[in-house]
């Protein structure tokens, strides 16, 4: 028995070198790594198996909306059954909605044969990938309650495929679409609570007004934009149904999908409910989420509209792309960037740049680099501010086109929804302690308030390292134009206006020697005994003032009577801003109040859900 045991004790030796030098070199990066460097990107793109990590609960529904168009769903269905379904079972379900009763009988019984034509070739049209399920109507009830009432997942793991009949598709679309699901879905490291869908048809439009061009590089071939695409849409279950019960009550409350600055409300108001998209862009605008688009190249796409006569188009206007076919296949369709190289863009098409949450000094590097290279940043201190201010106040920054700020404030759900949203934010708590200031003495909210303090100084000492001007700000003043961002004395390092909590610090080369000579660590020898004796001088202006006086800075007082507006519980009456800077309020102010005043001065820009009522789109 001794010889048969060295004989195979090579081979086994030399299998076992195999398989470790196989996991070694095809196991994926843990997503810890990712997680840890919000900027890591893989150098190549990775090509996915669509038939791998995926759920055995897995299923595809095809969902054909049609009406009274024989060749257009005769076209779409023989597309459809020309894909490559990777000999998966998939589901093929057609909605035929009845046409409008009329008393004229000649129309009716033109009606009627168009009805039972098309009925008759779905009826024997074969679908040999699953079942396929015909829902003839009793009555017409238009496009917005085809697609409403198309579906509601029965899991997780059921995605839907919504077509309507003047679409054709390529026979790679699914080949291409479970590999989306696959790598976005179902790989937790790449996958975003963000996204609701995938489309396959061509990015074409920009519905904010005055919003920017839609320009892609050529190495683009994924990225993120918030607009719906309804020709050619697959729908991710948990958004879809969160949609969908957002929409069930704002329609019981009589709530209508108003978003000015935005084309489509311009179509909603013009035909109503015939349409369903501008309810789904008002949901996407208040929940934040995005849709993912492919860039192929040459007005190409997995999904074609012909755009046939019908509820869209008067009369038919040809197809709105080329179909992408093997035969024209010049890269590798399966090839998948991760997520955290992918580009976000919003309605206006201008780039998101969603988590950015920092917790440490390197994460404030990122950031700082993320910034648009401009003098200027505002840092908001957020504590004790609440969600329906904080999302008022950058409404407000995006009217005023003010992009470079970073909200800071401690740790909550908000302020991780906020970073989600693309909004810049610092959790106070984590950074102050990779800083090594975790020794503070002070107890209670006197100890919050000076984990801000010291967050503020360390910041501010960063931000003039990297040649930016600060304006720093409580979350309960309002901005009432952008003219902070030029009011800055050049003779002056520093500005300070101590009842508001303002504080401008100038990047100069005399600012940066007080801001790096220790100056965090004497903030913090200052504030500590102040938080211990609940002391009223316990703020950031007052204990930086002193600060900087000491060491004999220059800084300009301003009179806060005369710069800003104090608005109060009591109405406002005829009262106007002026030429006032920014309103302030007492954070001790109720909601109901500070809402009622701002709504006042024409100052109050979000809805009942806390979202802005309007898309304002400036060029970048």
């Amino acid at each position: 028995m001794v010889g048969p045991k060295r004989h195979f004790l090579p081979i086994i030796l030399i299998t076992l070198a195999a398989f470790i030098f196989y996991t070694y070199h095809n196991t994926s990066l843990p997503s810890s790594i990712i997680d840890s460097n919000p900027n890591f990107t893989l150098r190549n793109p990775i090509q996915i198996n669509p038939n791998s990590i995926i759920s055995p609960n897995f299923t595809f529904l095809i969902k054909v909306l049609a009406f009274n168009r024989f060749d257009s769903v005769s076209r779409c269905l023989r597309s459809l059954a020309a894909a490559d379904y990777l000999g998966d079972r998939v589901h093929l379900h057609i909605y035929i909605d009845h046409f409008a009763f009329l008393t004229d009988d000649d129309s009716v019984d033109s009606k009627l044969s168009e009805s039972r034509r098309i009925l008759e070739f779905v009826d024997g049209f074969d679908w040999k990938f699953g079942e396929k399920v015909v829902l003839y109507r009793t009555g017409n009830v238009g496009l917005q309650a085809q697609w409403l009432e198309a579906w509601w997942p029965s899991s997780d793991d059921e995605f839907a495929f919504v077509v309507e009949d003047d679409l054709e598709v390529s026979s790679l679309y699914y080949e291409f679409v479970k590999t989306v699901i696959v790598n976005f879905y179902y790989n937790a490291s790449n996958y975003s609570p963000s996204i609701f869908g995938v489309t396959l048809q061509r990015a074409r439009f920009v519905p904010g007004k005055h919003g920017n061009k839609l320009q892609l590089d050529d190495q683009t071939r994924l990225f993120l934009y918030q607009l719906v695409g309804t020709w050619g849409q697959i729908l991710f279950p948990k958004p879809w149904k969160e949609f969908r019960l957002w929409y069930d009550k704002n329609k019981a409350k009589g709530n209508k999908p108003f978003l000015e600055g935005m084309v489509t409300t311009g179509w909603y108001k013009k035909i109503g409910e015939k349409i369903w998209t501008p309810w789904f862009i008002k949901f996407i605008q208040s929940h934040g989420y995005f849709n993912i688009y492919a860039n192929f190249l040459h007005e190409r796409a997995l999904s074609v509209s012909h755009r046939d006569a019908g509820v869209n188009y008067g009369k038919t206007a040809g197809p709105d792309s080329q179909l992408l076919e093997e035969r024209s296949l010049d890269f590798n369709i399966l090839e998948m960037q991760p997520l955290s190289s992918l580009k976000w863009f919003d309605f206006c098409f201008r780039e998101v740049r969603p988590g950015r949450y920092v917790r440490n000094v390197e994460e404030l590097g990122a950031l700082l680099h993320s910034l648009q290279k401009r003098d200027s940043i505002f840092l908001i201190n957020l504590l004790g501010v609440s969600d329906a201010v904080v999302r008022n106040l950058l409404c407000h920054f995006e009217r005023l086109n003010i992009r470079n700020y970073i909200l800071m404030g401690p740790p909550s759900d908000s302020l991780f929804d906020l970073a989600r949203r693309g909004h810049p934010v610092i959790n106070v708590d984590q950074f102050v302690s990779s800083i090594g200031m975790n020794k503070l003495t002070s107890q209670g909210s006197s100890l919050e308030t000076i984990k801000g303090i010291v967050a503020k100084a360390y910041v501010i000492k960063k931000f003039i390292e990297n040649k930016y001007n600060t304006w720093v700000l409580h979350g309960s003043m309002l901005l009432t134009s952008d003219v902070l961002l030029e009011s800055g004395d050049p003779k002056d390092d520093f500005c300070v206006a101590n009842n508001l909590e303002l504080f401008y610090a100038k990047s100069s080369p005399s600012s940066e020697k007080i801001w790096t000579n220790g100056f965090v660590s004497k903030v913090v020898a200052m504030a500590d005994p102040l938080g211990r004796k609940d002391s009223t001088t316990l703020s950031f202006v007052y204990i930086v003032t002193k600060l900087l006086e000491q060491n004999g800075a220059s800084i300009r007082r301003v009179d806060e009577t005369s710069f800003g507006m104090k608005i109060g519980s009591s109405g406002l009456g005829k009262s106007s801003l002026g030429d006032k800077k920014l309103v302030y309020w007492s954070t001790e102010m109720e909601l109901n109040s500070i809402q009622k005043r701002l709504e006042e001065l024409n100052l109050w820009s979000i809805d009942s859900e806390l979202s802005c009522t309007a898309v304002i789109c400036h060029k970048s």
